[in-house]
């Protein structure tokens, strides 16, 4: 497996890889990195779907990438997923993929048509004072101590960050600024998460530090994650002959390891409650995707709070079982095992009447029914105890939604302190309680909050105790590598697979990881596409210090005198030549 960039390679057809007619596949569960391996196996290495066989633990594919209509209580979405222009290795796979509503498009067509047509960009980021602007204005905030200690993470070594924590890295400063409010409730960092994790964000989206404000840099997809980028995967892969089981949970991949190879030999399982074992060759891989954001995840409804259940639960058994066997496994324990740090709650609430959406309008400035764009990305309650944010995506959010009704998905960061309204912890509150502190954070007179947030929607909260696991401080060797050392047949998938510069909690670290499995076991020859390397543009590199500056000039920064003196022998050399120019036109000097 090999990284390759520009079109030479991303439109080519890899030849067949040899004696993959002989091969088989497995792979443990259906999210979206099992998913796209299986894309990736069908297409680019050319194997028999019928040969290839997904087996997933619950009912359903999908994973954390869902939306889904509940006969009994409604509409549900966990979480969402943000996507950019440089998502490569996502929008190589959905090129692929047929599209479920127009004829003749890929899944990439349609998207992209969508996001041309109709461009994310929020007009209320951040309100206070109960649905007010807090008009940050599209500032940063940052001192210029603040943002130093950003330029020094970004250029520190990915080892000397290894177990180190976000504010062991930074100062009150920067905690202040409003850009760690845009950063943490966009990307659900607390101050507790992994320096190393932050620095790989930096420099994975430096070229989106502007559109970081309005949201700008954001697109999104036409429906829920399930119906818009799950079902056309599943429908291409049936299409195909792939098999998929359901209600099969793998228990442990047995190996055979010597000091010059690593064989996955046996897969243990539990399928409609009996025991099962799958024996494997050479010639059968195996994908397993380590870890879940969702794992256990819990629900509960308009008069139940949802109930943590931070036992460890299928996915993280399972690579707690592989990971005993060899330390190239990696280690789950690092990310597993301190629930208090990794939960965090969300709600799906439904409007079921004309009273809330006018609230809705007035703080997202867009008519909600409009069918496009409506808050742009999430909106932060910046004064909510809960650190409360909201988002509408564009309406309707499920295709079997009526057409009055809108979906509504709010989360709280810190969900074990008590609301402004509702005096009690987000996790012990029922659904309708949460749409009270969300509806007086919105502006609904107080009067009529609690009549309304039980007759005009419905909300169902979901308790997840894994949800941010893959921002826990690490060091080398904890996310095991997509091929561990020596495997010949095997290769861990998704959001806790190890590959280089790449940020988890994203739709094309998925990918990536399946494709890089994929190429790595059948030897396919075509490039991965690499990582987009903004970060090692200057021309990134200077506007995206020029907005984090807020428009203030590089040179303005208080600095120490000798600085200020290399300074300006410095200008005096460049002065004339087209790295002044460049220097200008970034607003840098």
């Amino acid at each position: 497996m090999y990284y390759s960039n520009g079109n030479y390679e991303a439109f080519a057809h890899p030849v067949k890889p040899e004696s993959v007619d002989r091969k088989s596949a497995y792979l443990v569960g259906s999210g979206l990195a099992s998913l796209a391996a299986a894309c990736f196996l069908v297409r680019d290495g050319q194997m028999k779907g019928e040969h290839i066989h997904i087996l997933e633990e619950l009912s359903l594919p999908g994973g954390a990438c869902d939306g889904i209509h509940d006969a009994q209580k409604g509409f549900i979405i966990r979480g969402g997923r943000e996507m950019e222009n440089h998502f490569e290795c996502l929008w190589d796979l959905f090129r692929s993929i047929p599209s479920l509503e127009t004829e003749d498009a890929s899944v990439l067509d349609e998207f992209y048509w969508l996001n041309k047509k109709d461009p994310n960009y929020s007009l209320m980021r951040v309100t206070e004072n109960r649905g007010e602007d807090a008009h940050t204005d599209n500032k940063f905030a940052l001192s210029d101590k603040a943002a130093m200690e950003i330029m020094q993470l970004f250029f520190t070594k990915d080892e000397d960050l290894y177990d180190k924590k976000i504010n062991d890295v930074f100062t009150e400063e920067f905690f202040k600024s409003n850009f760690w409010l845009y950063w943490r409730t966009m990307f659900a960092f607390e101050d507790w998460h992994s320096a190393l994790e932050m620095k790989l964000y930096i420099q994975r989206f430096i070229h989106h530090i502007g559109g970081l404000p309005d949201l700008s840099a954001l697109k999104f997809t036409k429906y829920n994650q399930y119906e818009s980028l799950i079902l056309p995967m599943v429908k291409y892969l049936e299409a195909h002959g792939v098999h998929f089981q359901y209600d099969t949970r793998v228990t442990n991949v047995i190996f055979d390891i010597t000091p010059e190879k690593k064989a996955a030999r046996k897969i243990l399982m539990i399928h409609n409650g009996q025991e099962e074992c799958i024996d494997l060759l050479d010639d059968d891989l195996v994908f397993v995707t380590n870890g879940s954001c969702t794992e256990n995840s819990s629900l509960g409804d308009d008069d139940h709070a949802p109930v943590l259940n931070d036992t460890p639960g299928g996915c993280w058994e399972l690579w707690k079982n592989i990971a005993a066997q060899d330390l190239s496994f990696g280690n789950p324990d690092k990310f597993c095992s301190e629930t208090d740090k990794t939960t965090w709650e969300s709600a799906t609430v439904t409007t079921l009447d004309d009273r809330i959406p006018p609230y809705i309008q007035k703080v997202c400035k867009r008519d909600p029914f409009s069918g496009k764009v409506v808050t742009g990305g999430i909106v932060t309650c910046k004064d909510s105890s809960w650190l409360m944010s909201y988002t509408l995506n564009r309406q309707p959010h499920f295709k079997e939604q009526p057409k009055d009704q809108l979906v509504v998905w709010v989360y709280g960061l810190f969900t074990d302190v008590p609301g402004d309204y509702v005096k009690k912890p987000m996790r012990e509150c029922t659904g309708r309680e949460i749409t009270e502190e969300w509806l007086y954070h919105l502006g609904v007179p107080v009067e009529e909050i609690p009549d309304m947030a039980a007759n005009s929607a419905r909300c169902i909260p979901c308790m997840m105790p894994y949800i941010t696991a893959f921002f826990m401080p690490r060091t080398a060797g904890d996310r095991p590598k997509v091929v561990p050392e020596g495997c010949v047949n095997f290769a861990f998938i998704g959001q806790f697979a190890d590959t280089v510069r790449d940020t988890v909690f994203t739709t094309e670290y998925s990918v990536r990881t399946a494709m890089e499995a994929v190429y790595t076991l059948l030897d396919v020859d075509r490039g991965v596409p690499e990582v987009y390397a903004s970060c090692y543009d200057i021309r990134a590199l200077l506007d995206a210090t020029s907005k984090m500056l807020d428009g203030k000039k590089a040179i303005e920064m208080k600095v120490p005198w000798i600085m200020k003196l290399v300074e300006k022998k410095a200008l005096r050399k460049i002065s004339g030549t087209v790295i002044e120019d460049l220097l200008k036109e970034y607003n840098v000097i």
